[in-house]
């Protein structure tokens, strides 16, 4: 195999790449270009796309996160369970303390309504019903629960129970639940929910012939531009938590605060501070040729970066032989993409009169391109989980195995 790497900088230089990223047109604020000052106690943002955390502050430190939980809950009762399935209410969901959806005993009501119920409304009941359905048990569905954030890598992170009531051993950290909810937008279910300001259901009591109505508790989906999720939280315990999201121009962010007494404010600078201060740059193109190889990249592969941060990426090529097995079979060898010495992706090699469609896995690792919900897009999704978050690296020729990820 032939392996060679090189500076962007230098490949630039030799007119291989276009590294020109989109200009900035409008210069933000001084403010906004500046990391905020927040009141949380913990706090981190990250881009969705790439993975990238672009900003944390006490971003490792385990504390109670309330209903912020519900995030976990729901991507495993999506992932797990059929959505058209009648969810039938037993005794231990009804009358859960907190915020409820005032399930009653022995009513049933789909799987794909009690999420909603989940999510918009916080519902503690709801998030029993949905547990015992799914799990078996909730012992059972929180086994689920602490299984997904291992293969996630949340080393910091351990569940309890579904809800998010205050449990001694149940707790994650600002940038854990980051990467659980850029994880979780990836589906296309989970991101309809959480992006809806108002649910209309079938009323489950049939004395009672009218729907029900439930209005989402997140405010930043009414008074942020682009906000699309995610969820509140709050105990006496944890104090006020809230992980919001926000799509501008084809950039979605995740901003997670824990014990916050003024999330909403803080929410909305730390977003202001991810779309002003980053922008996507382009570090390859689709089709372009890739050094003296004879090959081209498969996909097109872009990162966040603040102004002159373009001189960080480190490209490496990593070729197959033509005479091995991997070679017949189809595989030309990959373009490693690091930043500031880091992996942050992977983009397969080509011919370069290959079609479009005749390299489906040459999709960039790090850009995650791919149909949401195929099989082809949770392996990218599982291979960007263990080499760029985890930070693990599989496969002889540098590529991410992902089998540590679902």
């Amino acid at each position: 195999m032939g392996r060679f790497r090189f500076r962007a900088a230098v490949f630039v230089a030799l007119a291989v790449f276009s590294f020109a990223g989109p200009a900035f047109a409008v210069e933000p604020t001084a403010a906004r270009l500046r990391p905020p000052d927040l009141r949380a106690e913990a706090a981190a943002l990250i881009d969705v796309s790439s993975g990238r955390l672009l900003y944390e502050r006490h971003g490792d430190r385990k504390l109670p996160i309330a209903s912020l939980t519900k995030i976990m809950t729901a991507i495993v009762a999506i992932e797990h369970g059929r959505l058209t399935d009648q969810v039938r209410t037993g005794p231990a969901a009804v009358g859960v303390e907190g915020s409820s959806v005032y399930l009653r005993p022995g009513q049933t009501m789909s799987l794909n309504d009690l999420l909603y119920g989940l999510m918009l409304r916080s519902g503690n009941d709801a998030a029993v019903a949905i547990a015992e359905h799914v799990g078996g048990s909730v012992d059972g569905f929180v086994y689920l629960m602490n299984q997904k954030a291992e293969q996630l890598g949340l080393r910091d992170t351990r569940f309890r129970n579904p809800h998010g009531l205050d449990e001694e051993g149940h707790y994650s950290t600002a940038v854990d639940l980051a990467r659980l909810t850029a994880y979780a937008l990836r589906n296309p279910v989970f991101r309809e929910i959480v992006k809806t300001k108002q649910k209309r259901v079938p009323n489950p009591n049939p004395d009672e012939p009218w729907d029900i109505i439930w209005q989402n508790k997140n405010k930043m989906l009414y008074f942020y531009e682009g906000a699309d999720g995610v969820k509140t939280g709050y105990t006496k315990s944890a104090k006020r938590c809230l992980v919001s999201s926000a799509t501008r121009d084809a950039r979605q962010l995740v901003a997670v605060t824990l014990n916050d007494p003024d999330d909403w404010v803080d929410h909305r600078r730390l977003l202001d501070y991810g779309f002003a201060a980053f922008r996507p740059h382009t570090v390859v193109e689709r089709g372009q040729p890739v050094g003296a190889t004879g090959y081209v990249a498969a996909a097109s592969f872009r990162y966040p970066i603040r102004p002159g941060e373009e001189k960080l990426f480190e490209l490496v090529v990593e070729t197959v032989p033509e005479r091995s097995v991997a070679y017949r079979l189809g595989e030309r060898g990959i373009l490693e993409i690091r930043f500031a010495g880091v992996k942050v992706g992977a983009v397969a090699l080509t011919e370069s009169t290959a079609g479009p469609g005749d390299r489906e896995s040459g999709s960039a690792v790090g850009r995650l391109t791919g149909t949401a919900g195929s099989s082809t897009f949770f392996g990218l999704w599982k291979a960007v989980w263990k080499s760029l978050l985890v930070g693990r690296e599989g496969g002889k020729r540098g590529w991410s195995t992902g089998s540590g990820s679902s």
